[in-house]
């Protein structure tokens, strides 16, 4: 089985990534980790506790890798581009709380998820 081609630059991953999450419910485990991982990243810089890093990366990527295996069917993009995956979790994450991710997701030309078939 071939690899696909490695992306090259940031914003190409960027449209890759929100492919890779075009399921609501995927994202949304996501928003959900990224919050809680920046609880802990918050707790860790307060109390200058390591459990509370630990908790931090549990708390963000275990929610994600769960939603990419069991929603989105697919392997999460961290294992392959690791730092490109935690800036576009933050991304995602802050376009949502803005309310632009619909509009970052339309530009991708991912579907509207109400006009996806189930």
């Amino acid at each position: 089985m071939s690899q696909s081609p490695r992306i090259s630059s940031y914003d190409e991953f960027w449209r890759f990534y929100l492919h890779e999450h075009a399921n609501p419910k995927t994202r949304l485990w996501h928003i959900a980790g990224t919050g809680a991982a920046c609880v802990f990243l918050l707790a860790a810089i307060v109390t200058y506790r390591f459990e509370f890093l630990i908790a931090a990366f549990i708390a963000g990527y275990g929610p994600a890798w769960i939603a990419h295996v069991g929603i989105e069917k697919n392997r999460p993009a961290t294992f392959r581009y690791p730092l490109w995956s935690l800036v576009a979790d933050f991304r995602m994450t802050f376009a949502w709380v803005r309310g632009g991710l619909d509009r970052e997701l339309e530009r991708a030309g991912v579907a509207n998820p109400q006009e996806r078939p189930r």
